[in-house]
């Protein structure tokens, strides 16, 4: 797979809801990244901040992931097959190893125009 060549308007990320409150998981898809780079960069990010927002004071790893897995949100690169970053090897990872803002910043790749950049306060 190239990341050279997007497909026609750019890489899709899907984002799906874990608590189930979205019709069949997915809370919404946002197109137009450039390269399959920064898509899965978006989806990395993305998840790792949905395991910080799922993270309370005094959480084992094990209770954070299963708090993830109740409230959080994960997140795929659309048609990347095998080229397409996966939550699944990471999550254990995430939860016993919280992350700083720089590994929590999505929106800094994000291609809509609406999104809004992170409060710096």
């Amino acid at each position: 797979m190239s990341d050279i060549f997007a497909p026609v308007g750019g890489w899709r990320v899907r984002i799906k809801d874990l608590s189930g409150g979205a019709e069949d998981g997915i809370s919404e898809e946002i197109g137009g990244f450039p390269t399959l780079m920064q898509a899965n960069e978006f989806c990395r990010r993305y998840v790792r901040d949905s395991i910080e927002i799922c993270r309370a004071s005094g959480l084992s790893g094990t209770a954070v992931i299963e708090a993830w897995f109740a409230f959080g949100e994960d997140a795929e690169v659309l048609d990347a097959g095998e080229g397409g970053w996966k939550s699944g090897p990471n999550i254990a990872l995430f939860a016993d190893q919280p992350a700083d803002r720089h590994d929590r910043n999505w929106r800094a790749l994000d291609p809509r125009d609406d999104a809004e950049p992170e409060d710096d306060a």
